[in-house]
């Protein structure tokens, strides 16, 4: 008879994932409408790597990863856009297991309201 195995990973080898990081940035809101940034479609991409000068890398810590992200906005003259950059930075500052963030203003490819999520057209009424 085959048994499952179980694999027990200590606190110290959790790693931050790419969903982790969507995860905490659905609490960044675009201040000038009621969705978050993530379900609006504007995080492009989402890189997370060991960081093995940081901080709390020694034997027994929780491991640091760094965190690399790519976002545009709606349109290029989003008045927001420092705004919102700024709350994915101490957003992220508060995930123990991040070391540090770098944040990518990108406008290619052009954000289209196509990217928004279902959940968010219909929290907007778009659907």
């Amino acid at each position: 008879m085959l048994r499952p195995r179980i694999n027990i990973v200590s606190h110290w080898e959790i790693e931050v994932t790419e969903e982790d990081v969507l995860t905490a940035l659905r609490d960044v809101y675009d201040p000038e409408l009621p969705v978050n940034i993530v379900d609006l479609g504007l995080v492009y991409r989402v890189a997370v790597a060991p960081d093995p000068d940081a901080p709390g890398t020694f034997s027994g810590m929780v491991p640091r990863q760094r965190v690399e992200i790519d976002i545009t906005m709606t349109s290029k003259g989003c008045p927001s856009h420092e705004r919102i950059i700024e709350q994915v930075r101490n957003r992220l500052a508060g995930v123990r297991e991040i070391s540090a963030t770098a944040v990518n203003l990108v406008w290619e490819p052009a954000w289209h309201p196509e990217r928004i999520s279902m959940a968010a057209r219909q929290q907007l009424g778009i659907d």
